[in-house]
Parts: structure tokens; sequence; C-alpha cells
């Protein structure tokens, strides 16, 4: 019986149902693959967001796949061949490297397809590890998030045409959608982060606490803005973001808070779990990021909420910002520069800011939502199996 014939088995690996955008990724196509009439399993380690595996009709199977050595991937090599003789499983899709050596080794062995999604920086500063990092341009098909993956693979991993399918990433416009955001949810978030001035303008950084997404230029920024008396509104900025496991440097953010005088105008929330309400409160969000992003949810996702974005411009960021139009992008790393479009925008009108948002959010709908990332994966899927998840996705609305 082949998968024509048949529900085509999906099995998508990781390391592990954390927060972040491979993990939101997978759950995605889990809620895809299910709507298109596949099965939809997902091996890794337990995680915050394993729940929503079963919720949206898929299975967990646990299994620790993010170990890095070789006999790590050897085991986890043999048992994933034994899940896919079990499951009877049609194609596997890899979104990490040690999860994706196992899966190749497994898909070999049991000739099925082998589809990888490129997510990560992955830095190849040494021969090892680009020969580690080059499982995941090795796919049946291979998916990059952005244009700034795809001339990666093609120009340091030799991925062509035949193989490489350029899918963004995107926003769910229906949860990421300002109309859709209660005030009593606004009202939490805000009572979270002990903001008493009701006037204060909120500048938002969403991003995990590490030292190359940019909190400290941020930081050094709205120094500069203050001492330069460029604007007079009142604000507070509220950086939202886990602190990663024993890391010093969000110690060292409040520290560096504290020797600037920003104490009063500052906020460290940590992880927030309703990032649309979180979107909803802000008058403009930041992504000062020090090194290019591969994609950048976060920056669609404040766009799809209709909030001016201002960014640093490289990586993905200058595919998904048009400046001046959907948002601002400035030179990375130039604090001056950023502390000056923060006192722009917080000058601005209202109307000029709902301008920008409003542009912002049409540019998230016709290009970057979360249906369409679905349906062309599930295209690829069907490249491999000859079969029609794809259409069948559109037909139980799951089209644009």
């Amino acid at each position: 019986m082949n998968a024509l014939t048949r529900r085509p088995v999906i099995l998508q690996v990781l390391p592990a149902l954390d927060a972040g955008g491979v993990e939101r990724g997978t759950v995605e196509m889990v809620q895809a693959i299910a709507k298109a009439g596949g099965t939809p399993l997902v091996a890794s380690a337990e995680g915050r967001l394993a729940p929503m595996i079963a919720y949206y009709g898929g299975r967990h199977i646990p299994l620790e796949l993010g170990r890095k050595s070789p006999f790590a991937i050897l085991r986890n090599a043999r048992k994933l061949r034994a899940i896919i003789r079990k499951e009877k499983v049609s194609l596997v899709h890899a979104r990490s490297r040690a999860p994706a050596w196992a899966a190749k080794l497994a898909c070999r062995s049991r000739k099925i397809p082998f589809i990888t999604t490129w997510h990560g920086v992955h830095n190849a500063n040494f021969r090892g590890k680009r020969a580690y990092n080059a499982v995941l341009a090795a796919g049946d098909r291979v998916i990059a998030i952005s244009q700034f993956i795809a001339d990666r693979l093609r120009r340091e991993y030799a991925v062509g045409e035949d193989r490489l399918r350029t899918i963004p990433r995107g926003a769910d416009t229906v949860q990421f959608d300002p109309e859709n955001v209660r005030g009593d949810r606004v009202g939490t978030v805000l009572n979270s982060w002990n903001i008493e001035d009701d006037g204060a303008a909120i500048i938002l950084m969403p991003a995990r606490l590490t030292e190359w997404k940019g909190q400290g230029l941020l930081l050094e920024a709205l120094s500069i803005m203050i001492r330069e008396r460029w604007t007079t509104r009142p604000w507070v900025c509220v950086f939202a973001g886990e602190t990663p496991e024993k890391s010093t440097f969000p110690a060292q953010l409040e520290s560096r808070a504290v020797e600037l005088g920003l104490t009063p105008h500052v906020r460290f929330g940590g992880h927030c779990s309703d990032m649309p309400a979180a979107l909803a409160l802000s008058e403009m969000v930041v992504v000062p990021s020090l090194r290019p992003e591969p994609f950048g949810r976060v920056v669609v996702e404040a766009q799809a909420m209709a909030r001016p974005v201002i960014v640093s411009a490289h990586g993905a960021a200058v595919e998904t910002v048009r400046h001046g139009e959907t948002g601002l992008l400035f030179p990375p790393g130039d604090a001056r520069v950023l502390a000056e479009m923060i006192a722009a925008t917080l000058e601005a009108t209202d109307e000029e800011r709902m301008a920008l948002g409003r542009a912002a959010r049409l540019n998230v709908l016709e290009h970057y939502t979360t249906r369409s990332m679905q349906r062309a994966t599930l295209a690829v899927y069907d490249e491999m199996l000859g079969g029609d998840l794809a259409g069948r996705f559109v037909e139980q609305g799951g089209g644009e």
C-alpha cells in the first residue's frame, strides 16, 4: 500500500518542543497535516508545546534526539528506524542537525523521503562545523525559511534548484489580529509588567535574553535618546523574553540599565504567554539583532498586529520590512540611528503610526501567513509522495 492509497504518515523530528520558531513551525505543520487528511507524528523530547501536538490531531513520541555524539546519533537512528517501520511512516521531515543526522540514516535504510528545513544561523567557522551543518542541506528537498537562507544554501552548500524550496515562515493572522485581542487580555499583560503610568508609550523588545539579540544595544540607544532630549513623551521599554539557563547576561543587562539611569524606564518582563496582547499594548516593536536573523518571526507577528517595527537591516529583515513603508530599518549595531528612529516614532502623529501599521499588516497578509507556509510545505511533501495534501488542505479551509 503506497502513499496514494492510504493516509500518509508524516514524521517530524526535532530536539524538543519548547517555545521557539522551530517548535512552533512543527506544531503548525501538525495542524496542516491533520487538516489535509494525513497522520502527523512528532519525535522529540518533551517541552512546553508538547500538549499542542495532540490538540491539533497529531501524536508525540518522546525521544531524546538532541544529543550530538556519534554514538547517540547511531542509537537514535536505530530508534527512528523502528518507529518508521512500526508506524508505516511515509516521509520524515527534520528541522535540526542532530535529529537530522539520525533521521537521514534511518530514512536511507528504510528508503523513504527525507526532507529538511534550515531554520537557524548555523555558522560554519571551522571545517567540522560545516560538515555537521551539511546534513540540513542533504534532504531530498531542502526548505529555506527566507531568501537570505536560500542564498546561503546555494553559495555554501551547493544546493541546486531541483532540491531547494524557499518557504518563508508566517504569522497566524487570526491570532495576531488587533481586532481579536480583548481588553482583559491587555490588562493582564500590563499588570504583569508593573507599569503604573497608563499614558506611557510602550517600546517592546520581544526576544530571548541573549547577547546577540541586541538588548544591550537598545539600552544604549535609549540612553542616547534621553541624553539628547529627542522626545518629551513618557515611555517604558519592556524586554519580554525567556532567560537562558545559567546565563549571566540578564544580570549584566540589569546592571547596565542601572548604570545608564534607565531603571525607571525599563521592565524585564520574562516569558510572555500572550504575545498578541503584548504587541497590542506596544507603541512600537524593536528588533535590534546584532547578527542576521534567518527569518525573524516576531517582526512579522508585530506587523500582523499593525505595529511599527524598527529592525536591524540585515538577514531576512530586509525581505520582511520595506523601509519607510512597512517599518524602519537601521544600520546593524548603530545605537545612535536606532535612538533617532525610536524618538521619531514616539513623536510621530497617531495617523502616521497607524498608516505604517496598516501597510505592515497588509504586507503580512499578502506574503507572510502561517497558512501560506503550511500549504507550501504540504506541496513539498506532495512532490515526494505523489499525493495531494496541499489540495485537500485548501479544500478543508486551509487556503487563503
